[in-house]
């Protein structure tokens, strides 16, 4: 006969944000199993805080990028409820590691994680990382740290670039459209997606928000000339 153990009650009142309905469904299932109460979920972030504001849970899980854009959506509503709810925790979510997204996360400071949706897979080490968080504690994603190691190697952004991504880099975070950019150097538009399209894989971004942050961030922008 198998015995099945009863979950532990009373672990937590948690707010679910996910766009994906089939995830976020299964992770108000986990978490229902496993002892937390799911107050709330939502498949956008733009009515997030006021689904904490009504609800007041202990712990925040959202993915960091949503609609409508699928940008830092769920990052922004983060920084958000942190700020309204300091002691809310908060588990944003990824699909893949986001260097610049979570270190500015993390720099919130305490009950706050970050972790690739993979690790839901491990319910163990899922349903641990979140006891922390509620704790007190943060949570930090191996993938993470295996990626400021690496670049910690790279003095600076730029070195991956070459001279004509560097100027299409400048017109890029200076607000310029393709079109713009392509006249002011003297090339066809297509020339330039190419261009930027590698400036955005070199600079590990994926919109023009982040790679705007990550100039600021890193001090690179008056480096561009």
């Amino acid at each position: 006969m198998t015995i099945v153990e009863a979950p532990v009650s009373n672990r937590g009142r948690v707010v679910v944000a996910d766009d994906d309905v089939l995830l976020r469904e299964g992770l108000a299932s986990l978490l229902e199993r496993s002892g937390f109460q799911v107050v709330g979920q939502l498949g956008d972030a733009t009515q997030l805080l006021d689904l904490v504001r009504e609800h007041e849970p202990e712990l925040v899980i959202v993915d960091i990028r949503m609609p409508p854009a699928h940008s830092t959506e769920g990052l922004d509503a983060a920084h958000s409820i942190r700020e309204e709810f300091p002691d809310i925790g908060i588990l944003v979510l990824s699909a893949h590691v986001e260097l610049g997204e979570a270190t500015e996360l993390l720099l919130m400071g305490r009950r706050v994680g970050y972790l690739l949706k993979g690790r839901v897979l491990d319910v163990d080490e899922f349903i641990d990382a979140l006891d922390r968080i509620l704790a007190g504690g943060s949570v930090v994603d191996s993938g993470l740290v295996h990626e400021v190691m690496a670049a910690r190697r790279v003095t600076n952004p730029l070195d991956a670039l070459t001279p004509r991504e560097r100027e299409v880099l400048e017109y890029v975070i200076a607000g310029k459209l393709n079109k713009q950019i392509a006249g002011e150097l003297g090339t066809v538009e297509q020339t330039i997606k190419i261009h930027r399209a590698h400036v955005m894989q070199k600079m590990r971004v994926q919109s023009v928000a982040e790679l705007v942050r990550l100039t600021q961030r890193c001090g690179i922008g008056g480096a561009v000339h």
